[in-house]
């Protein structure tokens, strides 16, 4: 299956917390990264009493079901030192599921797609790089939704090579 997971830090070297997550998420079974964004930094989304972020997007194969892949992310943010204290707040390592195939999931664990993705410019101008024509499903395609989502202060950074 095709997913695609979105990548955010804004401590501790966020620059080398998503590279190291990167290679953490390649060395993982049943996972084979294709394509990696550039790298973006971004305002917080949420308190703005914290650094700004920095956020990526990948796109991996696995043959994890939806639970499994967030059960491997989620060991991941713990490899990085994840603590969650205030909703929206800073974090060494935020690992997201965007899209897992054109599958529709809500349950009280995973909401997939990742619920208001379509409105994160930290989210759809990285995908837009790896994923130009994807379709977001009951959304609508990437490249209709990207005008209605300016870019704001999102800033490339840096280029990602796998």
């Amino acid at each position: 299956m095709l997913a695609y997971i979105g990548l955010g830090s804004n401590l501790e070297n966020p620059l080398q917390q998503i590279k190291t997550a990167i290679d953490d998420l390649q060395s993982l079974a049943d996972i084979n990264i294709v394509s990696v964004s550039s790298l973006y930094q971004s305002p917080p989304m949420g308190p703005a009493d914290q650094p700004d972020y920095i956020n990526a997007v990948l796109a991996l194969e696995t043959s994890l079901n939806p639970h499994q892949l967030l059960d491997a992310l989620q060991s991941v943010e713990q490899l990085h030192g994840r603590v969650r204290k205030r909703h929206w707040g800073e974090r060494t390592l935020d690992l997201d599921i965007l899209l897992y195939g054109d599958q529709i999931l809500d349950d009280e664990r995973l909401k997939i797609p990742h619920p208001g993705m379509h409105e994160r410019a930290f989210v759809l101008y990285p995908l837009a790089e790896i994923a130009p024509d994807i379709e977001i499903p009951c959304i609508g395609t990437l490249q209709k939704i990207l005008p209605s989502c300016p870019q704001g202060d999102l800033q490339q950074v840096e280029q990602i090579s796998l």
